[in-house]
């Protein structure tokens, strides 16, 4: 009887059969078992690169494919449906008779020829003229202002900055809200200075029918040309400096180096600028309500305002769905000419 010592130990057979192990030198016949574990290769020994990866089945190889698209697929079905869906659908809305419920009969263009019938609505229009033309254009002035003198290196420019960029991080229902008890009448700025000793002075533009749209503009452009000025103040700090430096060399004033040569090379900002502060003009609905409400009357109505008061207080909803398209396609009117103008520059380079 064979002793204990002389049985094979469970495993230790051949695993598999003799022949040469690839790596290893032809002439080198070895059995590969626990004795004789498989060739690795040695420190400082290349491995067989042309070796292929185990190849990946399955779903989990379809994952791995569609990785991406996966991760970005639900922000993709949720902006698709709540944005662009919801767009159709005003679309579709504005083409009914649609009052305090959803109609969906198609009448044809019946609510737009109303909404151009309504005197309110030619109010909106001229207050968004006067409100966007008066917000754009003092915002880009004070905004370049503000950008050319900070860009003089001058001191506290940090603590300057972080002021004048601090109305842009409040809402507009906040900077409604303060500049409406500024600008009343009887605890504002008006009782302010008739408490300094002028009590003949005035200035109750905020409950006043053709003055109360001013008013917008002076809270819009102190919340916004902050935001102006940094867009400028980067632009500004990416002009060459040898360019300026040879101007001043030819004896240009430093008025003329930035009329002539510093604001036309930043000329790109001037668009995209232009076209942030005349989309918040179009959309501006919480700055009105918080500060005027609209009135006196309907006197500082704008398009959004419009839109709301006619959807969910007068329960036309056709005509407010009317009035949102034309919205809309007075900012596509804006962006369009933008992205090409964009899109055609980048081409030439």
């Amino acid at each position: 009887m064979a002793s204990l010592d002389d049985r094979p130990i469970p495993g230790s057979g051949p695993l598999l059969p003799p022949g040469p192990i690839p790596g290893r030198n032809p002439g080198e016949d070895r059995t590969m078992t626990l004795e004789n574990p498989p060739y690795r290769p040695a420190a400082g020994e290349a491995p067989d690169r042309d070796a292929a990866p185990p190849a990946t089945t399955g779903l989990r190889a379809l994952a791995q494919r569609h990785l991406s698209k996966l991760v970005v697929a639900p922000s993709f079905a949720a902006i698709l449906l709540f944005v662009y869906g919801f767009i159709l659908w005003t679309a579709y809305i504005s083409f009914t008779n649609s009052r305090m419920l959803p109609s969906y009969e198609l009448v044809g263009t019946d609510a737009f020829t109303k909404l151009w019938r309504i005197e309110r609505w030619y109010v909106a229009i001229e207050n968004l003229l006067i409100f966007g033309g008066l917000f754009i254009g003092i915002s880009l002035v004070v905004g370049i202002v503000l950008a050319v003198l900070l860009d003089q290196r001058i001191r506290g420019e940090g603590v300057l900055r972080t002021i004048y960029l601090y109305p842009m991080a409040l809402s507009f229902i906040v900077t409604g809200t303060a500049w409406k008890w500024i600008l009343n009448p009887t605890i504002g700025i008006q009782e302010f200075v008739r408490g300094l000793g002028f009590p003949t002075f005035t200035f109750d533009w905020i409950v006043q029918q053709d003055t109360a749209v001013y008013t917008l503009v002076i809270a819009a452009v102190w919340q916004s040309s902050g935001f102006v000025m940094a867009l400028f103040l980067a632009a500004l700090r990416g002009v060459d400096q040898e360019i300026i430096k040879a101007a001043y060399l030819d004896g240009a004033s430093l008025p003329r180096i930035y009329w002539g040569i510093v604001l036309p090379s930043v000329r790109p900002v001037f668009m995209s600028a232009f076209v942030i502060l005349a989309h918040l003009a179009v959309k501006s609905y919480d700055l009105v309500v918080a500060l005027t409400g609209g009135g006196p009357g309907y006197a500082s109505d704008l398009p959004a305002t419009f839109m709301y008061e006619m959807t969910f207080r007068r329960n036309q909803i056709a005509i407010g769905s009317a009035s949102a398209l034309m919205m809309l396609a007075t900012v596509v009117a804006i962006i369009v000419p933008y992205l090409y103008s964009e899109l055609k520059g980048g081409k030439r380079v």
